[in-house]
């Protein structure tokens, strides 16, 4: 007969407090800097992280009728014991995994809309599923680990007003420009050509107006300004909408794009006194949510 000591003790070992401590980490910006220079892959971009995490999983190749083909083990779904398992389509799943391997070394599919066509029961959604089960998993495992951060804004009593960054923008993305080209020839130095670090493009507009702030306040000291900065460890979750958004299209009459790029907030333009000021708007979208990992159309997909 089971004892309260047999439950607690299965529960103990299944509730490891220091892997809640790693996935929950925070620091400064200069402790990201040293776990970037010992680590460059955190700061890979989305196309670059599902490529790895489906390679994490291991390959077989095999040749049938004369054809070399190669069987990614990820589509077997170890992560649920075969639950979502793909079976009997390797060829087009080369198909799918090439195309994350030229987006992830910047060959252009990277700024493109992937597309899964066939007819029903070809394992469109169990192959989308299985992309955003593995990226949730991939992404607590220290090989998976990524970051983004918050502004610790002071208030007037002393004391910090904390605003994370609505759409859990890369750290490094804080390293001016002017600089960052010359940062990542340091940091891609010695990694192979294939494997690069790439930070492209600006900061999101609300992240954009708290730094531009923080550098008037100081007058251009950007060392003060990233003091300012507290950098966390990101989970990947769909439920929590972390990084996996998932978009459900309606009738066209009246679906709203707004459910894809989010919204202004009125109840702010009140604060901050105009419906301009990036503060006063919602990065709720979908596509915005996914901005570090995957999102799905559900009807398209």
């Amino acid at each position: 007969m089971p004892t309260k000591d047999t439950i607690l003790s299965i529960i103990n070992r299944a509730v490891d407090p220091r892997q809640f401590q790693e996935q929950h980490w925070t620091g400064t910006f200069d402790e990201y800097l040293e776990i970037v220079t010992r680590n460059p892959k955190v700061a890979r971009n989305a196309f670059q992280r599902i490529y790895d995490m489906i390679l994490h999983f291991g390959v077989k190749r095999y040749t049938y009728l004369k054809q070399d083909y190669v069987h990614y083990n990820f589509f077997d779904d170890p992560i649920d014991n075969g639950a979502d398992a793909v079976y009997g389509l390797d060829q087009a799943l080369m198909q799918l995994v090439d195309f994350f391997k030229s987006a992830a070394q910047g060959y252009g599919t990277e700024r493109r809309i992937l597309l899964l066509h066939g007819p029903v029961g070809s394992s469109k959604s169990t192959i989308v599923r299985l992309l955003k089960k593995g990226l949730e998993y991939y992404s607590k495992l220290p090989e998976g680990a990524l970051y983004t951060f918050a502004w610790k804004i002071p208030r007037p009593d002393g004391t910090y007003e904390v605003q994370p960054c609505p759409m859990h923008e890369e750290p490094l993305k804080l390293i001016p420009q002017q600089a960052r080209r010359e940062v990542l020839a340091v940091i891609n130095a010695e990694l192979p050509e294939d494997q690069h670090i790439r930070v492209e493009g600006d900061l999101d507009p609300f992240c954009r107006k708290m730094y531009e702030d923080l550098l008037a306040r100081f007058e251009g000291d950007w060392r003060r300004v990233v003091e300012h900065v507290e950098v966390r460890r990101l989970i990947l979750s769909e439920k929590d909408r972390r990084g996996i958004g998932t978009f459900q299209p309606k009738d066209e009459k009246n679906q709203d794009s707004t459910e894809l790029t989010g919204d202004i907030n009125y109840r702010k333009i009140a604060v901050y006194g105009s419906d301009s000021d990036p503060r006063a708007f919602n990065f709720d979208g979908e596509l915005n949510i996914a901005n570090r990992g995957i999102c799905e159309f559900i009807e398209v997909l």
